[in-house]
């Protein structure tokens, strides 16, 4: 019998590793996870940010825990995939979120920082994927694996950026998610891809007052930024049994941005 649209988005039972999951929107997608039922595990750098991330969760009635790790560290990645394996005793759902931006020039763009950003945004996600599929989602025959890419990433410089390496390295993951999500099918495992437009966060502070908020908004067919709920649903869709014939897939959620734009 067709399950029901409550069944098909009921994550009841369900285990959910978050990275990134400390604030913005990795917080925000541990929200929606939760809401729907799935335990969460965030994981961030920062002890206490991520202590006061699960309080927030727990107090909206969720099932939260937290786990330290850098995910530019390729023993932190393996640490923290097999801890949240041994503390949920599975992972069902794993967002990468993870990730770090550079602003400066291409011409004057320091390697070191275009290795940092490339090490967290594209090689991590990597190494946590391929960690989290062989200890727990190839065994079960069963993932969710959501990469957070970005607008940035669709169309080379979106409203002149000069961010060329975080752009670069969100190019890398919609294509990373295509391949990844071709080759682990038949393990019954999706990959998909978020590409958020403006959202206000401290990574995005610095941006939106240097190339103007109030003109983001302007060229923005909806006139908004995204806010704490824009991302809740399609993390959802590609979370459940409600897109299990979705992957290899990467949406666009920009208000608009990425059809003016060309992305």
């Amino acid at each position: 019998m067709a399950r029901t649209i409550q069944q098909l988005f009921d994550l009841k039972g369900q285990a959910a590793l978050v990275t990134g999951g400390s604030r913005g929107l990795g917080l925000q997608m541990a929200h929606a996870l939760g809401e729907a039922g799935a335990k969460v595990i965030v994981s961030s750098r920062k002890a206490e940010d991520l202590m006061q991330a699960v309080a927030e969760l727990k107090t909206a009635g969720i099932d939260a825990d937290w786990i330290a790790a850098d995910c530019g560290k390729e023993a932190d990645i393996r640490a923290l995939a097999e801890e949240s394996i041994k503390r949920m005793g599975h992972i069902d759902i794993l967002v990468n979120n993870a990730g770090a931006a550079w602003g400066a020039p291409a011409e004057d763009h320091p390697v070191e920082a275009w290795d940092k950003v490339m090490n967290l945004n594209i090689r991590g996600y990597f190494i946590l994927s391929q960690h989290v599929a062989k200890l727990s989602m190839i065994p079960r025959k069963s993932g969710r694996i959501i990469n957070i890419a970005s607008i940035a990433g669709l169309n080379g410089n979106p409203v002149g950026m000069e961010t060329i390496a975080y752009n670069t390295s969100k190019g890398a993951v919609v294509n990373f998610t295509r391949t990844l999500g071709a080759e682990w099918g038949e393990h019954n495992i999706t990959v998909n891809a978020i590409c958020p437009g403006f959202f206000p966060s401290r990574m995005t502070i610095g941006t939106l007052k240097a190339l103007g908020e109030d003109k983001l908004i302007g060229g923005t067919p909806l006139q908004r930024l995204g806010d704490d709920e824009d991302l809740k649903g399609l993390t959802l869709l590609f979370a459940s049994a409600a897109g299990k014939h979705i992957t290899g897939q990467w949406m666009a959620v920009d208000g608009g941005v990425s059809v003016v734009t060309g992305g």
